[in-house]
């Protein structure tokens, strides 16, 4: 479907990054100040959910309403996470709360596109 075309490009995005911060993380493993155990956990985590968004938003927009579903319930449970992530003092360094907020912000237009009402019409008799 074309009107995914938008959230696809966005979900890729979130992916990519996701991924790059992953290979940020390889090359500072040895900055402790930089690179803790819960960053290495939060990155992979993150960057496995990006794939799995990625490949619903795929799905969906070949026209799976489970896909779709999943797509909007993991993006919506991901933006709050992220918030989290960013809104929590200490745990993380700066560097990386400012790469969760750029995806945070990739996924809310995500919300935002799929959540439409257009977007929902699509899916409502399947």
């Amino acid at each position: 479907m074309a009107f995914f075309r938008g959230a696809k490009a966005l979900v890729g995005a979130y992916f990519g990054i996701s991924v790059l911060t992953l290979a940020v993380i390889v090359l500072l493993r040895d900055d402790s100040a930089e690179v803790n155990s819960a960053v290495w956990v939060r990155a992979t985590i993150v960057a496995v959910s990006a794939l799995v968004t990625l490949l619903c938003a795929v799905r969906a927009a070949r026209g799976s309403r489970a896909a779709y579903r999943r797509l909007r319930i993991i993006s919506a449970v991901t933006v709050v996470a992220i918030a989290a992530v960013v809104a929590l003092p200490g745990t993380f360094p700066a560097w990386l709360k400012a790469e969760q907020a750029v995806c945070g912000v990739f996924l809310l237009a995500v919300v935002a596109l799929i959540n439409g009402k257009h977007m929902r019409s699509l899916f409502a008799g399947r």
